[in-house]
């Protein structure tokens, strides 16, 4: 039987300092039949030039460059879109793969025709890429329970999955910024089920402009709770067999996760803000923390007067 390529997505923007540790990786994989498909975001920095200097004279690497900075979304989208394997996954440039990633997570996907997707663990790596600690995520997902009502970061780096799948479940949302990787995990167990490798293949370099140490996490947050209500409408409205939030549970969420944001406002200046985030966690569960709700309406109309 023929091998199948595997497509090495990678979506760049501004890490070219930290890309040949990347690079590395993936010429060390024991795995041959790859492709790696690079799509740089429009950087200001000189990631271009040293992607290109690493990368010459090896067909293998693409490079594509959007015009103008677009985003999360969309760059990954293009990625997945550029792509000719038959099995993908996204690898960030200043992040690395094991040797062995690409060839277990091939093997896995050929023994298992009904996996869409198939995770594994990572590590912890500092700016040298030494180990600093182990991940407490990836897992498998308990029997009746989905990726969308378990969660507890069960999936991880490395996610890989059949291009079949990624095509069938509508691929990645362009127009998000955020939770990108989330909102794509959520589409495609609708498609097939998840596998769990418990190895670690990936690891995942902290600096001061990754996710896990700015507030790209407070921006996360909208982008993710706008993926879970829409697993939630997608599921319900196919009549997807497959694990589903209640309404009461979806109305629940979406009151305290305006509250939230209303909290954070409490104490700024910005009262149509306030107001307004009011408004939508009423709207979304009217009984839901009514007191509280009450009360900060009164708070706001008083503090007008």
């Amino acid at each position: 039987m023929q091998e199948p390529q595997f497509s090495i997505l990678i979506a760049n923007y501004n890490n070219g300092h930290f890309f040949k540790d990347c690079y590395k990786s993936i010429v060390a994989q024991t795995y041959s039949k790859w492709e790696a498909v690079i799509v740089d975001d429009a950087s200001t920095d000189d990631s271009i030039e040293i992607i290109n200097d690493l990368i010459k004279g090896d067909d293998r690497f693409k490079l594509y460059l959007n015009k103008t900075n677009k985003g999360c979304g969309y760059t990954k989208h293009k990625c997945a879109t550029l792509a000719q394997g038959d099995i993908m996954g996204f690898l960030d440039p200043d992040d690395a793969l094991v040797p062995e990633a690409i060839a277990l997570m091939v093997n896995t996907h050929l023994k298992n025709k009904d996996v869409a997707i198939v995770t594994s663990k990572y590590e912890f790596v500092d700016l040298e890429m030494n180990f600093t600690k182990p991940s407490l995520y990836g897992c498998s997902i308990p029997k009746g329970k989905s990726y969308l009502t378990y969660a507890n970061g069960a999936l991880t780096h490395f996610a890989t999955f059949k291009k079949a799948a990624y095509t069938q479940s509508g691929g990645i949302n362009p127009f998000m910024k955020r939770a990108v990787d989330q909102d794509l995990y959520y589409k495609l167990e609708e498609q097939g089920k998840h596998l769990f490798l418990d190895k670690v293949l990936y690891r995942y370099r902290v600096h001061e402009h990754s996710i896990s140490n700015n507030d790209n996490l407070y921006k996360a947050e909208y982008w993710h709770f706008y993926a879970i209500v829409n697993a939630y409408k997608r599921r319900k409205k196919k009549c997807l067999e497959i694990d589903n939030f209640s309404k009461n549970y979806i109305k629940t969420l979406a009151s305290n996760y305006y509250i939230k944001r209303f909290e954070r406002l409490k104490f700024s200046n910005k009262k149509c803000s306030q107001y307004y985030l009011l408004y939508k966690a009423f709207i979304a569960y009217p009984l839901h923390k009514l007191p509280f709700k009450m009360k900060s309406l009164m708070v706001l109309i008083l503090g007008r007067i």
